[in-house]
Parts: C-alpha cells; sequence; structure tokens
C-alpha cells in the first residue's frame, strides 16, 4: 500500500494546484445582479461556447435576446434550448455569416427595421489558426471574420445604438493581441506566406484597435465601446489548434487542458460585466483582462495604426471614410508604411469585385 502513497499525493497536489490554477484564472462570476428587462442585445456566434453562454444569462435576465449565427439549425435549437432554460420567450434566431459581406448587410436591415432598439451589441463569433482561407468577398478568413465583419456590422447598425442610448458595444478580443502586429502592406496576406498563428494575433489586435478608435469617433454620443479578454475557456474556437492535431494531444494534453481552463459559462461573464454593470455607465474605449480594465499592448495605443487601420477598413467595405458623425481630424499615414494612403488605395483595388464604394 505505501508504494501507492507518493504517486497519489502527487496526483493529488498536481490536481489540487490545477484547480487553484484554474480558479485564480476565471475569476469568478459577473460582480453585477442586474436585470435587463426592455433591453435587446444582438450576439455574434452565439450559438455555442461563450456566446451561447452570454446570450443564456442575459436571457435570464430579463433582456430581449437576438442570436446571430451562420448555422441556423444550430442557432434555432440554441435559441430554443435558452427559452427553455431561463423561460424568456424573448430569445430569437437569425442569419448572420461574419464571411460574408452581403449576409452582414442582410442581418443589419433586418435588426434595424424589426427592432425598435439596440441596447448592446456583443461582436462575440470569431475564427482562431484556422487553415490558409479567404471569406466570400477575399478578405483572409481570420481578419475577414474577426475584424471586417465586426466592423461592418457595428456601423451598419450605428444609428440604431445612438437612436438607442445609453447603449453599448462589446467587442470579445484575446490576449493574443500582444504579440500581433498590423501588416498594412499586406492585410490579407495576399503576397506573404500566411502564419495562422501571426494572422490571428493580427485579428485579435485589430479588434482593440477598432475599440479605441470607434470609442473616440463616439464620443458625446452615448454609445460607449469597450473590449474584452475573456481568458482562457473550453469552447469549439480551438478545434484547429494543437491539443486536436494528433492522438496524443487529443487522449493526454486536452484533458489535463481542461483542468486548467474555465467552461463556457464563466467564460461568458466577462462579456456578460461589459453589458450590464452599472459602474460600466459611460465607460469607453478600454481593454478588460476578464474583469478587469488592463492597458493592453503598445501597439493597440497607437493612434495612428488605430486610424489607419479604420480607413482602411471603411474603403475595403466601401463604407466611406466617416461612417459616424464625430471624426477625429485630419488623414493620418500608415504606420510602417511610407505613403500609407497609397497602399489602402492599392488594397481597395484588389476589392473592385465588390462593387460597392468608391473605387
Amino acid at each position: 500500500m505505501n508504494k501507492y502513497i507518493l504517486p497519489m499525493s502527487f496526483l493529488g497536489t498536481a490536481f489540487g494546484s490545477a484547480v487553484l490554477l484554474r480558479d485564480h484564472v476565471t475569476r469568478g462570476p459577473c460582480p453585477s445582479k442586474v436585470s435587463i428587462p426592455g433591453k435587446t442585445v444582438v450576439i455574434t456566434g452565439a450559438n455555442t461556447g461563450i456566446g451561447k453562454a452570454t446570450a443564456q444569462e442575459l436571457a435570464k435576465r430579463g433582456g430581449r435576446i437576438i442570436l446571430g449565427c451562420r448555422n441556423m439549425e444550430k442557432c434555432e435549437a440554441a435559441a430554443r434550448e435558452i427559452r427553455g432554460k431561463t423561460l424568456n420567450p424573448h430569445v430569437y434566431a437569425r442569419q448572420l455569416d461574419l464571411a460574408s459581406l452581403e449576409s452582414i448587410r442582410h442581418f443589419a436591415q433586418l435588426i434595424n427595421q424589426e427592432e425598435q432598439r439596440v441596447d448592446v451589441l456583443i461582436n462575440n463569433a470569431g475564427v482562431m489558426r484556422c487553415p490558409a482561407g479567404k471569406t466570400e468577398d477575399g478578405f483572409d478568413m481570420q481578419f475577414g471574420v474577426n475584424h471586417l465583419g465586426h466592423f461592418l456590422l457595428t456601423n451598419l447598425l450605428l444609428r440604431k445604438l445612438q437612436d438607442s442610448a445609453p447603449s453599448r458595444v462589446i467587442n470579445v478580443t484575446s490576449l493574443a493581441h500582444v504579440v500581433g502586429q498590423m501588416d498594412f502592406e499586406d492585410l490579407n496576406w495576399d503576397r506573404k506566406t500566411f502564419d495562422t498563428k501571426q494572422a490571428y494575433c493580427q485579428s485579435k489586435l485589430a479588434n482593440v484597435l477598432f475599440t479605441r478608435e470607434l470609442a473616440a469617433r463616439l464620443q458625446g454620443t452615448g454609445v460607449t465601446v469597450n473590449c474584452v479578454h475573456p481568458g482562457v475557456a473550453s469552447t469549439e474556437l480551438g478545434r484547429h489548434t494543437g491539443l486536436h492535431q494528433s492522438t496524443f494531444s487529443s487522449t493526454i494534453l486536452s484533458p489535463l487542458f481542461s483542468l486548467l481552463v474555465k467552461g463556457p459559462e464563466l467564460g461568458a461573464q466577462p462579456s456578460v460585466y461589459l453589458a450590464v454593470a452599472p459602474e460600466l455607465e459611460g465607460v469607453t474605449g478600454r481593454y478588460y483582462d476578464v474583469l478587469t480594465e488592463k492597458e493592453p499592448a503598445p501597439q493597440a495605443l497607437d493612434p495612428h495604426a488605430s486610424r489607419c487601420l479604420w480607413e482602411a477598413s471603411s474603403r475595403l467595405l466601401g463604407l466611406g471614410l466617416d461612417p459616424v458623425q464625430q471624426t477625429p481630424p485630419g488623414p493620418v499615414p500608415c504606420p510602417t508604411t511610407p505613403g500609407g494612403a497609397e497602399v489602402v488605395a492599392e488594397l481597395t483595388g484588389t476589392r473592385d469585385s465588390l462593387g460597392k464604394g468608391p473605387p
């Protein structure tokens, strides 16, 4: 019997340490117990993972919840499940494919026509470290879905958000932004060798830069914009990572990893907090690491980069440069890129097939 004492003690210590580490990383549930009856919340990517858990928690608090999902069968199933668990009948499924500009425009048109107000927009959907590929409109999949899709959707819903003020926009980003770099010469990985990790990190840095730029442009409108790293959670988002690429990883490392990370319910708490907390009324342009406000990476604080990203995104999507009323004055050349405006124009020229916006 004694020969088992040491191994069992080691396993017990390792398990206890894992649980303690997980508790430290999760940082608990949303501290605010506020209900939101009468408020309308739009959540992208809400048929699974953190998005679904966020929708369920906000439905439990009495909100009118719109799920925007690519797969309508899964979206309808999620809406039914949430209605059943929360006894809130006001949970609705809508088609939204963030890899399709046409789908995004159709979704936004429906929301603007059908909904009297939008109090909270949670840009939650995303893809992570997927293989090289392009969206329907020719954008890098991770940059297109994680940034451009939400950039377009947010701009198309801005009038409704302003009319519903005070309202909130929440962009779900990642700690991965700290190693991200914006390559304004090749945002869509058309010229350089594709690196799925760097493409993901660039898209997450774009989320933070977009948050800060939009917050600056919306000062005084009653619409606040913040972004959040929800922490490491066990969801389908990681299906393309190394934990799922081999038998050893799937059978040995993945179960161990699951001990150290939170489930979707705890992963949703930061988004819920930013959506409902009364103390965040008027707080805008901030980055949250789970439930704590922190300063993002230095490259995410560069106002030149955020302005250049806004201009590049607007031109790529055919929005024009000033879709919102408040616009910081003067053009800013892209950092790391001489003649930034020319580069953006060149990028735009590769998207003539969109048939929208300025040439």
